[in-house]
């Protein structure tokens, strides 16, 4: 059972989304940056990327799971720790030239990492507004963890390179976020699990190996 109903959940992101305006637009050109750096196989890719990641996942930690929801479940101070954890990870990757790139990814997994990343930026808001609920009070990219995560595993699909205990608290939150998901009856975030399985698959099973090319048609070297 969880210490909070349906109703008091989406009360509270009422109060949050109210309270954090201008955050969301802010959030999505960040993530259309990180994004368009990845596929486009940016040098500076790997610090665009995790430098932005960092960002998003202090906010979550620190203002969504910190300042809000603890306020209707005290299991969220653990949560933020988890968040803001992950931010100084993905703040070390920033800095380090070799911890996370981007030169290498087959078709498959191409399509695998779109298919998270839109998801998570346009799928996601109007599943939530097609189950009822209306802005403020629904969940938002970039503002909200589960969004938020399975944008992370989209980017991550992509990568060349990615250490095994970056993939620590974002698997973990799919197990939190998903079963919640239940719970409480939001179809949004039921996509959480089976995005962060279909990442597992195709990072540490061989699922779509093979040489990639160019987002412009020329092969990569």
């Amino acid at each position: 059972m969880l210490p909070f109903t349906r109703d008091r959940f989406f009360e509270l992101f009422a109060a949050y989304n109210e309270a954090i305006w201008p955050a969301i637009p802010i959030f999505y050109l960040l993530a259309m940056i990180a994004t368009l750096a990845a596929w486009r196989r940016h040098p500076q890719a790997g610090c665009v990327v995790s430098g932005a990641l960092a960002v998003m996942w202090a906010w979550a930690g620190l203002v969504y799971h910190g300042l809000f929801f603890t306020r209707i479940n005290p299991a969220a101070w653990a949560f933020a720790f988890g968040f803001l954890l992950q931010a100084v990870i993905w703040a070390f990757q920033a800095g380090s030239r070799t911890a996370f790139g981007f030169e290498d990814r087959s078709p498959v997994r191409a399509m695998a990492g779109w298919a998270m990343i839109a998801y998570a930026l346009l799928v996601y808001p109007a599943l939530g507004l097609l189950s009822g609920e209306a802005y403020p009070a629904l969940p938002m990219f970039g503002v909200a963890p589960c969004p938020l995560v399975i944008f992370t595993l989209g980017l991550m699909t992509w990568a060349s390179k990615v250490h095994w205990w970056v993939w620590i608290v974002p698997l973990v939150w799919a197990i939190i976020g998903g079963s919640a998901a239940i719970l409480l009856s939001v179809p949004q975030d039921w996509a959480l699990p089976i995005a962060a399985l279909a990442a597992l698959a195709l990072r540490f099973k061989g699922l779509g190996k093979g040489h990639s090319s160019r987002a412009d048609g020329a092969p990569l070297h």
